[in-house]
């Protein structure tokens, strides 16, 4: 039988393998080539001669590498670029520059930095080529709210979101319909310009209205979409009152939609997805083949309650030591995805950690089981780490520290836990962000 420090090897570079796959520097090259002044885009070419101005611009954790990318491709054409990333995710450029800001809540550099992009896109006109890059992330920190309301009653809106457990479709619905440029927006602001938009995927179903709020493409949700997702989560006295008449004011029809499918803006638009969690699966997938296990990816589109997943995943180890199926060991179960943590304690993790600590707790004493799960962007919820690994060995760590696993998860303090027994998964920055990777290994 496979060591324990070897399954938490082999893990670890399973999915690192992942995060390799989603490299956005290489994702945009896989999309888009250049030869000579024709610049052709997933098979589409685009006569750079025919265009007065090239503007870069752009936002989320992966966009400094993407915009490393562009910036190698079109050096001699560009005439203007802002791109903004998370503190701690720039890289150096020299013809776009590289602006940092809050991430998961906006802040006051972010508000200036997407200002200046919206100055920069009123100058395009139908003689320029518009190149937006958009990764994970990029909702919060393109953060332009409506004149109508503040950044800090922005931010209550997003946190009171996040914290009841509401799905990443949900939150962006809300933060489309009070952000100056989110839902279609900023196609508004480029048109009549050329604009194409490569897109690296953070959501479920590369849905492209809902990555980064859809910035340039029509919105399927509306202001009366925004009341039910307050009314389905109880939070009419916890989102600002301010946020909560402007949307019933939109409801009632007297503040204009989002735009819609149809509209002539979105004529000259391409969007285009370099990237997304299914290819960091499929490439953790043949890396553990290639390290021997027979593996089962799941699915890559994984949502709901990270404790109810990680008990459905622990579930599934348990019947594969039982039975042998549906695979037999050495065996790596893998999923990805997105999971939702809904907040009722005060303590510290992330939904990658709250997955690893359930179904530690769900395998404690279970011989040759590994548990990793960790967002590819290296930044679980609000912590220095990307999730945990854990092994039926996790809780007797914590017990041997006078720790309670049941009292940690109760309190949502997954972080102060994992830390305790080293088994917090820390990367640092990944530059990258194509949701999650969870995988269990037994062997």
């Amino acid at each position: 039988m496979l060591s324990l420090t070897q399954l938490r090897g082999d893990a670890r570079g399973i999915f690192d393998a992942g995060l390799t796959a989603a490299n956005p520097y290489d994702a945009v090259n896989r999309h888009v080539t250049r030869k000579g002044d024709t610049l052709t885009v997933a098979g589409g070419p685009y006569d750079l001669s025919s265009y007065r101005n090239v503007y870069v611009v752009g936002a989320g954790k992966a966009a400094a590498k993407m915009a490393s990318a562009v910036e190698e491709l079109l050096r001699d054409r560009i005439s203007s670029g802002i791109v903004i990333v998370k503190y701690g995710h720039k890289l150096p450029l020299s013809l776009v520059e590289i602006i940092d800001a809050g991430h998961p809540l906006p802040d006051e550099a972010g508000v200036a930095g997407t200002t200046r992009i919206i100055d920069l896109l009123r100058r395009a006109t139908q003689d320029d080529l518009v190149v937006l890059l958009l990764s994970g992330g990029g909702s919060a920190l393109l953060p332009c709210p409506v004149d109508e309301i503040t950044l800090e009653e922005k931010i209550r809106t997003t946190q009171t979101l996040l914290d009841c457990g509401a799905t990443i479709h949900e939150v962006n619905a809300v933060r489309k319909h009070i952000s100056k440029i989110k839902g279609g927006r900023l196609a508004r602001l480029a048109y009549p310009a050329t604009l194409v938009s490569l897109i690296l995927s953070d959501v479920v179903g590369d849905s492209l209205d809902v990555i980064a709020s859809g910035p340039t493409v029509p919105d399927s949700s509306s202001f009366a979409d925004c009341l039910r997702v307050i009314a389905r989560y109880e939070l009419e006295e916890k989102i600002p009152p301010r946020v909560r008449a402007f949307l019933e004011a939109g409801a009632r029809g007297e503040i204009e939609e989002t735009p819609k499918a149809g509209d002539p803006i979105f004529q000259n638009v391409r969007n285009v997805i370099v990237g997304n969690n299914r290819t960091a699966l499929e490439a953790a997938r043949l890396k553990a083949e290639e390290l021997g296990y027979n593996t089962l990816a799941l699915s890559s589109c994984i949502e709901g309650e990270a404790k109810v997943v990680a008990a459905a995943h622990a579930a599934v180890a348990r019947e594969i030591i039982a039975t042998g199926t549906p695979i037999r060991r050495p065996a790596c179960v893998l999923s990805g995805g997105e999971t939702t943590v809904t907040v009722r304690g005060k303590g510290l993790g992330g939904r990658n950690q709250e997955f690893a600590l359930t179904a530690a707790a769900a395998i404690d004493g279970a011989k040759g089981v590994v548990v990793l799960s960790g967002g590819t962007d290296g930044t679980d919820g609000p912590t220095d780490a990307a999730g945990g690994v854990v092994d039926g060995t996790t809780l007797q760590r914590g017990r041997d520290k006078g720790l309670d696993a049941a009292d940690f998860l109760r309190r949502n303090d997954s972080h102060t836990f994992l830390s305790a027994v080293g088994d917090l998964l820390v990367t640092g920055p990944t530059l990258t962000n194509v949701m999650d990777l969870r995988l269990v290994l037994i062997a």
